[in-house]
């Protein structure tokens, strides 16, 4: 029996779906949707706070502000929720309704972009409103996902260790690279190990990250 105090203490890290029914060779699909943020990024939630704290960067009048799609930011909402912190969320037209009222619901603040940036995008105007409340406010601190190097940490600590030991005889590796987080923290395990794993790094037709042109949603 697993009893925990704070909603982050639950990962579910054992849980694979094995799909050689589908494609007739082994491929595992690894479930990481079943904490109470639903996603993988508490993981990167929890490691990028606590080492706020740790830094004594985030202090108890501290408003936590994050640039988020929404997983993160329904992550981060958690936490804030279990800690007694202030969250503010930016975010734009493309979070989906349900995640806006999780994170409501949770206690969070969620400020919407509606106007794209000059490059027809919506990344660089959430940037760009957060660092002007930062600018405005000391007490606005901001984790940075995408520069922050506890976002890979959270997956070198806990992500690929799990995957190793369940699965010692690897061979490929599939990530999504969203803020890539995932599949950096994946890629430096394995290769500061020197196991023979080819990771794929895997996200949607047209990405920035892969060279693809910025879409105006």
């Amino acid at each position: 029996m697993s009893i925990i105090s704070f909603p982050q203490a639950f990962n579910e890290e054992d849980l694979y779906i094995d799909l050689r029914s589908i494609f007739g060779r082994a491929l595992f699909l690894k479930c990481e949707g079943f904490n109470f943020a639903g996603s993988i990024k508490l993981k990167a939630a929890i490691e990028m706070v606590e080492a706020a704290e740790r830094d004594g960067v985030l202090k108890p009048k501290s408003i936590l502000v994050e640039s988020s799609s929404g997983n993160l930011g329904v992550a981060l909402s958690v936490i804030a929720a279990s800690k007694g912190y202030q969250f503010l969320c930016v975010t734009d037209l493309r979070c989906n309704l349900s995640t806006k009222l999780l994170m409501e619901a949770l206690g969070s603040q969620v400020h919407i972009i509606t106007e794209p940036d000059e490059g027809g995008g919506f990344l660089g105007a959430r940037l760009a409103y957060v660092q002007q409340l930062c600018a405005s406010d000391e007490r606005y601190v901001w984790l940075n996902q995408y520069t922050n190097p506890h976002n890979w940490k959270a997956h070198y600590h806990s992500t690929a260790p799990a995957i190793a030991h369940q699965f010692p005889n690897l061979d490929v590796l599939f990530v999504g690279a969203g803020t890539t987080g995932t599949l950096m923290g994946c890629a430096r395990y394995f290769r500061q190990r020197h196991w023979p794993v080819q990771i794929i790094a895997i996200d949607n037709v047209g990405s920035v990250t892969f060279g693809g042109r910025r879409a105006a949603g």
